[in-house]
């Protein structure tokens, strides 16, 4: 693999997900790069990178597993990518 190649992948911040609690019609950031030290959200560490923060509004309140691994297909949400590591 290039370092090109290497470049383009997301950092993998943890190996699990990790449980929230969000509010209902409030925007969120999820970061896509790894980098961020408010896992799983974006605090702008991807600056200077291709990766930008995912932006959602869940329509609902509560509990959910937010992807760390930074490999899942629905993002923010965990699929279970993490366990193929």
């Amino acid at each position: 693999m290039s370092d090109q190649s290497k470049d383009n992948l997301p950092k993998i911040a943890a190996t699990t997900p990790i449980e929230v609690d969000l509010e209902a019609d409030k925007n969120y950031h999820f970061c896509t790069c790894g980098l961020s030290e408010k896992q799983p959200f974006c605090d702008g560490s991807h600056k200077g990178t291709e990766f930008k923060s995912h932006k959602f509004t869940p329509k609902h309140s509560g509990k959910a597993w937010l992807c760390q691994c930074k490999q899942t297909k629905n993002q923010p949400f965990c699929d279970g990518s993490h366990s193929k590591l």
